[in-house]
């Protein structure tokens, strides 16, 4: 996989698993025709979505890991969401995909009540006040989640940054929001969560730094 970037957008178009949409975030929703279910995964599983997903390292993982879901990556990094699609063909995972668009634009690309789960793997914390609104876990974020989520849809952070893991809980106690789960630290406590022992290519490289990697789950 040692392509450039070059090359590797030119064949993004020709991927089966992958889906791009790179325009910008549109004045009003133009919605998004594609039924996930019937066209492409041709089944009922539940959806699980990985945001900031990168090189697609979590979703392919546990695409592998649990056959009997379906999980489409998503990511605007055209180059890193090249390699996710093509480590899925090479292991010819069916249940799982990538979608290229900006976040800020999830409920353009999803029904309401369609998403069983939502992972949010090491995104940018965006540590200046100006840009919190940037923060995966911002309010804003979190309401456009809760309108493609299913009524008991699980929402799960998993980062290494402290600052942008103690604005989530502080988030979630200002909505008087219980967390279903909070791990302070992935490789040093009992969770009983074998699942967050995956690690993606930027995970590799903070524990290299000994940072501690942190874990937060909840519903809206």
């Amino acid at each position: 996989m040692s392509k450039g970037k070059l090359e590797k957008f030119n064949e993004l178009a020709a991927m089966a698993n992958i889906f791009e949409d790179g325009t910008p975030i549109p004045t009003e929703p133009k919605g998004f025709e594609m039924g996930w279910h019937r066209e492409y995964f041709k089944n009922d599983n539940p959806i699980v979505l990985e945001l900031a997903c990168g090189k697609g390292d979590y979703a392919v993982a546990l695409a592998e890991k649990y056959p009997d879901k379906n999980f489409i990556g998503v990511d605007i990094k055209g180059n890193r969401i090249w390699v996710g699609g093509a480590k899925a063909l090479e292991k010819d995972l069916k249940n799982v995909l990538f979608l290229r668009t900006y976040i800020d634009k999830i409920e353009h690309f999803f029904e309401p009540n369609s998403i069983s789960e939502i992972w949010i793997t090491f995104p940018d914390p965006y540590l200046k006040k100006s840009k919190a609104r940037k923060r995966l876990t911002s309010p804003l974020f979190l309401e456009r989640y809760k309108k493609i989520l299913k009524k008991d849809g699980i929402v799960q952070l998993k980062t290494d940054s402290n600052e942008l893991f103690e604005y989530t809980i502080e988030g979630l106690d200002e909505k008087k929001i219980t967390p279903i789960k909070v791990v302070q630290n992935v490789y040093k406590e009992d969770h009983g969560m074998d699942q967050l022992f995956i690690q993606t290519y930027y995970e590799k490289m903070h524990l290299e730094d000994g940072r501690s990697i942190k874990y937060v789950s909840f519903r809206l």
